[in-house]
């Protein structure tokens, strides 16, 4: 990995007066040593890391709030620190993360799953998104992965805090608890996650089903922040199925003009990623202002 040094971001406004630039920088070097690329999550023991490995690239696992978190390091971050936000079930089907960190971005996961997407999930989302947006420069829009549960929690932060959203790209996500883990439709459900979730929210079975702040209650925010949507989904999915959870969202983007890509797999059930992740990649980096090499 290649040594740098930290610079705050002042230094790179200081276009006036090319001498104050010069002396600052000198100043600014002169007080800092190389230290190596992944040191940056460990300067000052706010983050206790624990140093690994995923795939090859540096991983940083630690506590934050209690809740653990990872952080991979792509071996040359791109210009402005882009990063993609896993949801859920963090190292499945990688394909896609893998790409993004080739290609510069940062991957930043904190396990929320027993929260179900409630208020304290995106509470700590907004504390997760503050520390590495602030502490360590992470671009201010990210791009958001929700695989499955992970898609109450992408969209009901999304909808909070979209003008910090670049783009969201969703895998048979569950977008109603009604559904998922409810079981109160076609689904079939979860009796222990829903247990588990009715306490995440502090709710009684008949509170929940009237709740109206699940994310298909939300897509007006986020069509009006022009957030672009990518589904991939089964339509032979009985744990979340799609016409209860993701078509809701796609139907109410479509109303509205947002932006939405839908790609159905024929056939397949509660099955997560695609042979061929280009299309995923394609979104998350047109989206990001990043092109595929040609």
């Amino acid at each position: 990995m290649n040594n740098y040094c930290q610079l705050p971001k002042l230094v790179h406004f200081l276009k006036t007066d090319s001498r104050i630039t010069i002396l600052l920088m000198s100043l600014v070097l002169l007080q800092c040593t190389p230290i190596q690329q992944s040191d940056r999550f460990v300067p000052d023991g706010l983050i206790s890391g624990e140093l690994g490995s995923f795939h090859g690239y540096t991983m940083y696992s630690f506590l934050f709030e209690d809740r653990q978190c990872r952080v991979v390091v792509p071996n040359k971050p791109a210009e402005g620190n882009p990063w993609l936000w896993r949801a859920r079930f963090f190292g499945h089907r990688p394909e896609v993360d893998l790409a993004l960190l080739q290609r510069g971005f940062y991957i930043a996961y904190v396990d929320v799953a027993d929260l179900y997407g409630s208020p304290a999930a995106v509470q700590l989302w907004n504390e997760f998104y503050e520390l590495l947006n602030s502490r360590y420069l992470f671009a201010d829009k990210v791009a958001l992965e929700g695989m499955s549960r992970g898609g109450l929690s992408v969209f009901n932060w999304a909808a909070e805090n979209p003008e910090k959203v670049a783009c969201i790209y969703v895998d048979a996500p569950v977008c109603d608890i009604k559904s998922w883990p409810g079981g109160l439709q076609n689904g079939m459900g979860s009796t222990e996650d829903w247990q588990k979730c009715l306490a995440a929210y502090n709710f009684t079975e008949e509170e929940a089903k009237e709740y109206q702040q699940n994310p298909i209650n939300k897509v007006q925010p986020l069509v009006e922040n022009q957030i672009p949507l990518l589904v991939v989904a089964g339509d032979q999915d009985r744990i979340v199925p799609y016409a209860e959870n993701a078509q809701l969202m796609v139907e109410q983007y479509e109303e509205h003009d947002g932006e939405v890509k839908v790609i159905l797999k024929k056939g397949e059930g509660h099955v997560h990623g695609l042979s061929n992740p280009r299309p995923i990649i394609q979104f998350i980096l047109k989206n990001t202002r990043e092109h595929l090499p040609s």
